[in-house]
């Protein structure tokens, strides 16, 4: 009986051994592994920092409303009812007395036509508003209120969150991707208009814009200085998130410095200092007492 196990064994081993194919023992030697190269991340930006800045001395373009184009004025004729519409809402009294507008052209903001309508009553009675006029089929008609009567009616406009939330809803509608903008201080410029300025950089060497890029890389900063008052300074700030929506912004005073001559002291030819001698005091004429009796030498005959 054992002998016929064993033989069975045997003969199922060699039928299973029969069906498999055969095989050899290979050296598996060990290798390193592939390299995967990760592209760096990038960050958002809302603005580029190497686009273009060619058309700065344009950006802003303030012109009669008898300059307009023919399709920027059916634009405007389109859009009277809900220009006043808004400004009644406002509080802006546009069905009072008679009101004029002119154009803001900004490079930066190319898809929309920008008017500033204006109410001068006399001195210190003047009105203002900024409209906005989407260029598209896209968008609304937006305001932007700078003063009635010679006041601010909530905040000063530059600063005003109204007028951040609708410079905010025009660029999204010229840019819905937010892609990166080039012309960025085009676009601070344009910001600086539809507040109620007519901003003017000054006509120096020296560079007076800047745009600095947050350091954690989610947002940017814009400002520039502005001559356009009697050739005072004015600085405008505006603080961009990574998306390039406007989240605050500042207009302030610039005190400029005022330049003082310095006289460097004399030295002799050994190059020590020569002790300034002071300017001879003219001598004081002392009139005569009251009392006192002048004599006058006699002429000579």
């Amino acid at each position: 009986m054992r002998s016929c196990s064993f033989i069975l064994i045997v003969a199922s081993l060699t039928v299973i051994c029969s069906f498999l194919p055969g095989q050899t023992v290979r050296d598996i030697s060990p290798s390193a592994p592939a390299e995967k190269t990760v592209p760096a991340r990038s960050r958002p930006m809302p603005f580029a920092i190497d686009g273009s800045e060619s058309d700065r001395a344009a950006a802003v373009d303030i012109h009669p409303s008898d300059q307009m184009s023919a399709r920027d004025r059916e634009l405007e004729a389109n859009a009277e009812s809900a220009i006043a519409e808004r400004a009644r809402y406002a509080g802006l009294e546009f069905n009072q007395d008679k009101w004029s507008y002119e154009q803001v052209n900004c490079a930066a903001l190319r898809g929309h036509v920008f008017l500033r309508f204006m109410r001068d009553s006399g001195t210190g009675d003047v009105s203002l508003f900024t409209a906005s006029i989407p260029r598209g089929n896209e968008g609304n008609v937006r305001i932007v209120p700078i003063q009635l009567r010679g006041n601010s009616l909530f905040s000063p406009a530059p600063v005003n969150a109204m007028t951040i939330s609708a410079f905010n809803h025009i660029r999204a509608e010229e840019n819905p991707d937010h892609a990166p903008v080039s012309n960025w201080l085009g676009t601070g410029l344009c910001y600086a208009a539809l507040a109620g300025g007519n901003p003017q950089l000054p006509l120096t060497g020296e560079d007076q814009a800047h745009l600095e890029v947050l350091s954690d890389g989610n947002g940017a900063v814009i400002s520039f200085d502005d001559v356009s008052r009697n050739s005072r300074l004015a600085r405008w700030t505006m603080t961009f998130d990574a998306k390039g929506r406007l989240l605050k912004a500042s207009h302030s005073k610039v005190e400029l410095l005022k330049a003082k001559a310095l006289h460097p002291p004399a030295v002799d030819q050994a190059g020590k200092p020569v002790p300034a001698i002071p300017p001879a005091q003219p001598k004081k004429a002392i009139p005569p007492a009251p009392s006192a009796v002048v004599l006058h030498p006699a002429s000579v005959q």
